[in-house]
């Protein structure tokens, strides 16, 4: 009955696979950053806006923030090597200044 409501929305409802019993969990905690680090804090207008906000949010995720079983690397982008110079710091707004990426200056 709770698989109805999604169905005649048109949302396809996908089952755990018994293969990946972490699948779940992994689902959740992805879902879970979404509301705390974005949802909650921005009010979404319409349908266009929340893709256009999720989008860059996904960016945001998989090239820049920082993961701590990666040793504080992003997915997609290598951890840089240390330096021992004066580093000049730049801060890039994301999501209307929600969220903020900091790059090392060159």
């Amino acid at each position: 009955m709770f698989d109805e409501v999604f169905t005649t929305a048109g949302i396809r409802v996908v089952l755990t696979a018994p293969q990946a019993p972490r699948m779940n969990a992994i689902m959740e905690q992805c879902v879970g950053s979404v509301r705390r680090e974005l949802l909650d804090r921005i009010l979404i207008m319409n349908e266009r806006h929340l893709r256009k906000i999720l989008a860059e949010y996904e960016t945001y995720f998989n090239r820049h923030r920082p993961r701590g079983a990666l040793k504080q690397a992003s997915p997609l982008r290598a951890l840089p090597d240390p330096v021992d110079a004066d580093i000049e710091v730049s801060r890039r707004d994301r999501v209307g200044g929600l969220l903020h990426e900091y790059v090392q200056v060159a």
